[in-house]
């Protein structure tokens, strides 16, 4: 199959980098250590099974729904490790 410039596998390889650059950026969000008895955004008391059920929350579910409403739509359009071929919608 002609596949322009790019390599024979090329196209999995950034497939794969796109993936692991998703998972590396969700472990990165997962909170860790102690969690806060109340929201640093809006001050609300987080519920016990919340900070049982997630170790290191930070934020009560509102305040952390809006948050993830706001990152999502900040979500990049392009494989930035892409060659020029990937990039060609």
């Amino acid at each position: 199959m002609a596949t322009g410039w790019a390599r024979d596998g090329a196209v999995q390889e950034q497939i794969d980098a796109s993936v692991e650059d998703a998972v590396e950026s969700a472990r990165g969000k997962l909170p860790s250590g102690e969690s806060l008895r109340r929201c640093e955004e809006c001050g609300e008391e987080i519920p016990e099974a919340r900070r049982r059920a997630l170790p290191g929350v930070r934020r009560c579910l509102g305040c952390q729904a809006e948050l993830d409403k706001t990152e999502a739509g900040r979500s990049r359009g392009y494989n930035r490790r892409g060659n020029k071929d990937s990039q060609l919608r």
